[in-house]
């Protein structure tokens, strides 16, 4: 059985907890840098020290208000050697598992579609749909109920509201940020996502 640690203790970190765990791995602990409590390990340079990548995997749960920072914990735990397991949970309908990038986050009730894709660290909230040929790049969160049409390009590091519908054949651009219950066509105006450059 897997032994995962999770980066993040906050409510972020409490789903992905529950997520680990109903997908049949062990969860061993918080990893935080910022906050105690009874489940925290401690920082990432303690905890490394004392669960090394040879015998643990990592899942990161870093939330979207900072996904610059999220990115650079996920840059910084492949460079120390960290595993970080793909997160399907049982209920969820992805038609490729190799397709979908490593700690990447699948919930309940979501469908990831024949030749869609996932890059690393994108999270698909419940219910997201992300429909045939659609590609996810890297760090980018899908929220509840939101729909992703056939053949869109969805750039890194984006933020996509909750009951967003994305219309198939276009290119979202990296660092967008769709607001909740957004339609997002090829006219559509985005806006940037602060704080990323």
């Amino acid at each position: 059985m897997k032994k995962v640690l999770v980066y993040g203790s906050q409510e972020f970190g409490v789903v992905i907890k529950a997520l680990v765990t109903r997908c049949g791995y062990e969860f061993v602990g918080f990893i935080d840098d910022y906050n105690s409590g009874e489940e925290v390990l401690g920082g990432f340079d303690q905890v490394s020290r004392r669960y090394p990548p040879a015998s643990y995997e990592l899942a990161i749960a870093v939330g979207y208000n900072n996904l610059l920072a999220r990115w650079k914990v996920f840059q910084k735990v492949k460079q120390h050697g960290y595993v970080l397991p793909r997160l399907v949970h049982p209920q969820a309908y992805v038609h490729d598992l190799d397709k979908v990038g490593e700690g990447s986050v699948v919930m309940a009730g979501a469908v990831v579609d024949v030749n869609a894709r996932l890059g690393p660290l994108t999270v698909v909230w419940p219910s997201v749909v992300v429909n045939h040929d659609s590609g996810i790049a890297a760090n980018t969160f899908l929220s509840p109920n939101s729909t992703v049409c056939g053949f869109v390009t969805i750039g890194e590091h984006c933020f996509v509201g909750a009951g967003t519908t994305i219309v198939d054949h276009v290119n979202v651009p990296t660092e967008s940020f769709l607001k909740a219950g957004s339609l997002y066509t090829s006219k559509s105006k985005f806006s940037k996502i602060e704080g990323l450059a």
